[in-house]
C-alpha cells in the first residue's frame, strides 16, 4: 500500500496521531491521502466505527467510501463513519436532538420552505425581500449568532430589520420542529457545547477525525470539529489554502490560521506533486497564486512534462468569443487522437456568461450540459412526494402540510387553509395538529372540516403503514398504491396541456419511487449519498431523504461539452479547458455597488487559480475587446490575472498548424450556421 505514495503523501498517511494539517495542493491526490490513512488507521487496531470523514458533498463523500471499499475491503468499510458536515449533524441530532429541543423525527427544510417561512414571519409577500433576509440569517448562523447576537451585529435598519424577522423565523422553526440547513451544524454545536455527557459520549466515540477541504470550513464547523476531537486532538485536516473560494457562504481562511495558535503542535505536511496538469499549466497556475499573501508557501510541479502552451484568446465580444470557443473545440478535435465531447469545459465567473456558448454550440450541433442546471429533485413533481413524505415523519411540519394537501388537490380550497392557519397560529398548534382539535367548528364549516379530516386520517394511515413496509418490493407496493389512492398521474396530465410533457414527469416520478424502494432494500443507490444501509422501511427513507436529495450531486456521464460557473467547477478536471471573459469586472467580479477589496481581490484570484487548474492537457485563456453591459456595449480590459500568468511571447505563440485547423474549423462553423432566429 505504502509503495504507491509518495514521500509527502506516506508522511501525511503515517501520522495517526495528534494534529495534523494536510496541505493539499490541486491535483496532489488528497482523497487518495484520506482513504489511505483509513486503512492505516485500520492496521493500527482502531475499530473503524471510530474513525470519521468528512466533507462538504455527497458526491465527495460516495466517492470516499467507494474508494476505501475497495482498499480495505466492504466488510471492513461498512461501519465507517463517512459522510458530509449535514449528514452528520443529522445524525447528532437524531440520536440527540431532544436535548436542543427537537424530536427525533424533526423535518429539514429546503430553500424554498425557508424562504415561505421567512416571508411570513416578515409578513411580506416580496420573494426578493425575503431572499435578502435568507441570505443575512444565514450569514449569521454561519458566524455563530442567534437572532440577540444578530441584532447586536446589525450594521443598518435593514439589518436590524432581518435580525427581528430572524426571531420570529427561530420561533417558527421550533414550532414547526424543523431545521434548516445551517441549524444541521449550528445546533449540533450547541448540542456539544451545552451538553457534556453527550460531548464525552462523542468524543469517546471517535477516535480520529479527517476533514476534507478544510478551507471550506465556516466558523461554527471549526467550533464543531474542536468539540468533536477534544484536548486529544487526533484528527487530519486536508485543504488548500489557494482553494478557498466560498466566503460568500460563510467559509472562512482564517480557520487555516487559527489551527497552529489553538494546536501547537500541529504537524504540517504539504503535498506539492500534481497528478493532473502539465508543467505550463501548473507554471501558469504558480504565477497567478504567487501575488496572494501565503499562509503556508507550496510550488505545484507535475512529472507530465511541459505539454502545450497555455493559449491567450483575445476576442472582439461575447459572441465572437463564443464562436472562437467553438472553433477551438472543434481545432482540438480534428487534431487526431480519441478526443470526446466529453472531454471539454468551458468555465466563466457568472452564469449569465452561459448564454453566448449555449448559442454557439447549438448552431455548431454540438452537444453540451449546463452545470448547475435543474436537478432532478428540484422538479415539481419530486417536491410534490417529498412533501408528503416529510409529512408522515413529521406532522408538525407546516410547509409540508401546505404543499401535500394541495398536490393534488382535493377539495380544500386556499380560504379553508387560510382560516385553518389563523386557528393554528391562535392556540400555538401545528396545521396537521389543528385539523384535529373539537373547536376547530368555531373556525370552519363542516365541509370543510370533513375534507381535513378525511387527508388526515389518510395521511395517518400512510404513516402507520409506512412504518412497516420494509424492503423493495413492500416499498414499491405502498407507494405505488400511494400514488394511484390520490390519481397523482391524472393530476399531471390535467395541470398540463402537453401530453408528451406530463409523460415525462411521471416517467420522473416512477424514477423516484424506484430510487426509494431501491433504498428499502439495502441497496446503494447511484444518488452520491454516499450511504449505505441495511433493509429499511419507508419511513426510516423518509426520514433522511430531505438531506440526501437537498445536497445529492446526480452524477452525468453524457459525452457532452460542460458549460460551468469556476465555483460549481471545484473538485472537477477536463482534458481541455477554455476559461472565458476573463477580464476587469468580471474576473474580478466588481460593480460600483460592490468594488474589489483586497480581500475579495485574494478570493477572486484563488477562483483564477482553481480555474486555471481544473485542466489536465490543453488550457485556452480568453478575454473580451469591449463588453455588454445593460443595453451598452462598453470597452473591456483584460484581467490582471493574464498579466499575472507571466505567459510571454514564445511562450504563447501558436503553431501555424493549429493556427491553420483554427481557421478551417472557423470557416466550417460560419458555412454550416443557419440563419439565426431573432431573440
Amino acid at each position: 500500500m505504502a509503495d504507491t505514495l509518495n514521500t509527502a503523501q506516506r508522511q501525511a498517511v503515517d501520522t495517526l496521531t495528534g494534529p495534523c494539517l494536510v496541505l493539499a495542493g490541486a491535483g496532489s491526490g488528497k482523497t487518495r491521502v484520506i482513504v489511505h490513512k483509513i486503512a492505516r488507521l485500520l492496521q493500527s487496531g482502531l475499530a473503524p466505527e471510530r474513525i470519521a470523514a468528512i466533507t462538504f458533498t455527497n458526491k465527495a463523500a460516495a466517492e470516499m467510501r467507494e474508494r476505501a471499499k475497495a482498499l480495505v475491503g466492504p466488510r471492513a468499510a461498512r461501519p465507517l463513519v463517512i459522510s458530509t458536515f449535514h449528514s452528520f449533524g443529522v445524525r447528532l441530532l437524531r440520536e440527540h436532538g431532544e436535548r436542543v429541543g427537537l424530536k427525533a423525527r424533526f423535518s429539514i427544510l429546503d430553500s424554498d420552505d425557508v424562504l415561505s417561512v421567512l416571508r411570513d414571519a416578515g409578513g411580506t409577500t416580496d420573494a426578493a425581500l425575503a431572499r435578502r433576509w435568507q441570505w443575512a440569517i444565514s450569514g449569521w448562523k454561519n458566524a455563530g449568532l442567534n437572532a440577540d447576537g444578530a441584532e447586536a451585529a446589525a450594521a443598518d435598519d435593514d439589518e436590524r430589520v432581518a435580525a427581528r424577522v430572524m426571531r420570529r423565523y427561530e420561533e417558527r422553526l421550533a414550532a414547526y420542529q424543523a431545521a434548516d440547513f445551517d441549524d444541521l451544524i449550528g445546533l449540533p454545536l450547541k448540542l456539544l457545547t451545552g451538553n457534556a455527557e453527550v460531548r464525552a459520549l462523542w468524543q469517546q466515540r471517535l477516535a480520529h477525525v479527517l476533514v476534507d477541504e478544510y478551507q471550506d470550513t465556516n466558523a461554527v464547523q471549526y467550533e464543531l470539529l474542536k468539540l468533536l476531537v477534544g484536548e486529544r486532538a487526533h484528527f487530519t485536516a486536508v485543504g488548500d489554502d489557494d482553494q478557498s473560494i466560498y466566503g460568500w457562504r460563510g467559509a472562512t481562511i482564517e480557520n487555516l490560521k487559527k489551527l497552529p495558535q489553538d494546536y501547537p503542535a500541529l504537524k504540517v505536511i504539504t503535498l506539492e506533486q500534481n497528478y493532473r496538469s502539465t508543467g505550463a499549466i501548473l507554471r501558469a497556475a504558480n504565477h497567478v497564486i504567487a501575488a496572494n499573501p501565503k499562509i503556508y508557501a507550496k510550488k505545484l510541479w507535475s512529472e507530465h512534462g511541459d505539454g502545450d502552451p497555455v493559449k491567450l484568446l483575445a476576442c472582439d465580444n461575447e459572441e465572437h468569443e463564443a464562436d472562437r470557443a467553438v472553433s477551438w473545440i472543434q481545432a482540438r478535435r480534428q487534431a487526431g487522437g480519441e478526443v470526446k465531447w466529453g472531454d471539454f469545459a468551458i468555465l466563466y465567473r457568472a452564469n449569465h456568461q452561459a448564454r453566448a456558448f449555449e448559442q454557439a454550440l447549438r448552431k455548431a450541433q454540438m452537444p453540451y450540459k449546463v452545470s448547475g442546471g435543474q436537478s432532478f429533485f428540484d422538479r415539481a413533481e419530486i417536491k410534490d412526494l417529498c412533501a408528503w413524505l416529510r409529512l408522515w415523519v413529521n406532522g408538525d411540519d407546516d410547509p409540508a402540510f401546505l404543499r401535500a394537501v394541495t398536490s393534488p388537490k382535493r377539495g380544500i380550497g386556499h380560504q379553508t387553509l387560510a382560516n385553518l392557519g389563523e386557528f393554528a397560529s391562535k392556540w400555538k398548534v401545528s396545521l396537521f395538529e389543528a385539523l384535529f382539535a373539537e373547536s376547530l367548528a368555531t373556525a370552519l364549516p363542516r365541509k370543510a372540516i370533513d375534507a381535513l379530516h378525511e387527508f388526515g386520517r389518510y395521511v395517518n394511515d400512510l404513516e402507520f403503514r409506512a412504518r412497516s413496509a420494509e424492503g423493495e418490493a413492500a416499498a414499491r407496493e405502498l407507494l405505488m398504491g400511494w400514488l394511484k389512492d390520490i390519481g397523482y398521474e391524472q393530476h399531471l396530465h390535467d395541470g398540463d396541456d402537453d401530453a408528451k410533457l406530463a409523460a415525462a414527469r411521471w416517467s420522473n416520478v416512477l424514477d423516484f419511487v424506484d430510487w426509494i424502494a431501491r433504498r428499502c432494500g439495502g441497496v446503494v443507490a447511484n444518488d452520491g449519498s454516499g450511504d449505505e444501509s441495511p433493509v429499511q422501511s419507508v419511513l426510516q427513507v423518509a426520514q433522511t431523504i430531505s438531506i440526501i436529495i437537498s445536497i445529492a450531486e446526480r452524477g452525468d456521464d453524457t459525452d457532452v461539452v460542460t458549460l460551468s460557473t469556476l465555483h460549481a467547477a471545484k473538485g472537477l478536471e477536463w482534458p481541455h479547458v477554455l476559461l472565458a471573459g476573463v477580464n476587469e469586472g468580471s474576473l474580478p467580479f466588481a460593480s460600483e455597488a460592490d468594488p474589489v477589496t483586497p480581500q475579495r481581490l485574494e478570493e477572486e484570484r484563488r477562483l483564477m487559480y482553481v480555474g486555471v487548474t481544473r485542466a489536465r492537457q490543453t488550457l485556452a485563456v480568453s478575454s473580451l475587446k469591449r463588453r455588454k453591459r445593460g443595453r451598452e456595449m462598453v470597452v473591456a480590459m483584460p484581467s490582471r490575472f493574464v498579466a499575472e500568468m507571466k505567459l510571454d511571447e514564445a511562450h504563447t505563440k501558436v503553431d501555424p498548424r493549429e493556427r491553420l485547423r483554427q481557421l478551417r474549423a472557423e470557416l466550417a462553423a460560419k458555412v454550416a450556421r443557419p440563419a439565426e432566429a431573432a431573440p
